[in-house]
């Protein structure tokens, strides 16, 4: 699914990452770990495409996103990549059914199909009371399983996750890795995370430790 190598990065004279890789070849739940400062988020920024590496390759699903021209590389992160992030980023004026749809209608005009498929997202979400709701009236286990959601809409084969239960009380963190758990199989997707909570990420399938933008063998 996903195979990068030799990943570098620097900003000015700061090297950030220094060579850092990942494999997998399977669906399973990875999270990042390490240090603030550890490169963790720009190593997962390169691995969705939103960054381009100095040096280093990055394959997705056999496809060199790196190689594709901008508008080209737009339509594989709408079609193979789902992001959840901490904070959401929902879109207030719009309903949490709304918010969902909207990556599937970018290039895609058929609305009752996607307005289908997002309320069967959000009822497996267990948010079926909750799809005319907008943002401000959800709590925030509730706007990040919209998130989720709208991460699923394109059934892409990878979903990167940057701390998403970083603002989140110790019962809904458990609720939302349990989730990711459960997306590994029914939705037969590789789940990649950053995050500082260590107890939280030994639920997942496989722990990657970085340190001073390595990745600690």
């Amino acid at each position: 699914m996903i195979k990068a190598e030799n990943i570098e990065k620097s900003y000015g004279n700061l090297k950030v990452l220094k060579g850092a890789r990942l494999y997998s070849d399977k669906p399973e739940v990875i999270s990042i770990v390490g240090p603030s400062g550890a490169g963790k988020t720009t190593f997962l920024q390169i691995l969705g495409t939103l960054s381009k590496p100095d040096s280093g390759s990055v394959i997705i699903n056999g496809i060199d996103p790196f190689s594709l021209s901008a508008n080209e590389l737009s339509k594989f992160r709408n079609r193979e990549i789902g992001f959840v992030f901490q904070f959401h980023h929902l879109l207030p004026e719009f309903t949490a059914l709304e918010n969902v749809m909207i990556p599937r209608l970018i290039g895609n005009p058929d609305s009752k199909k996607a307005a289908k498929d997002a309320a069967s997202l959000l009822e497996e979400m267990g948010l079926e009371g909750r799809m005319s709701h907008k943002p401000s009236e959800l709590s925030g286990g509730e706007q990040q399983r919209v998130a989720i959601a709208r991460a699923l809409i394109n059934s892409p084969s990878i979903v990167f996750a940057d701390e998403p239960s970083g603002n989140l009380d110790s019962r809904t963190k458990n609720e939302i890795h349990n989730l990711f758990l459960k997306l590994r199989d029914t939705h037969n997707i590789t789940v990649i995370i950053v995050t500082h909570d260590r107890d939280l990420a030994r639920m997942s399938d496989r722990i990657i430790e970085m340190k001073d933008g390595e990745i600690q063998l």
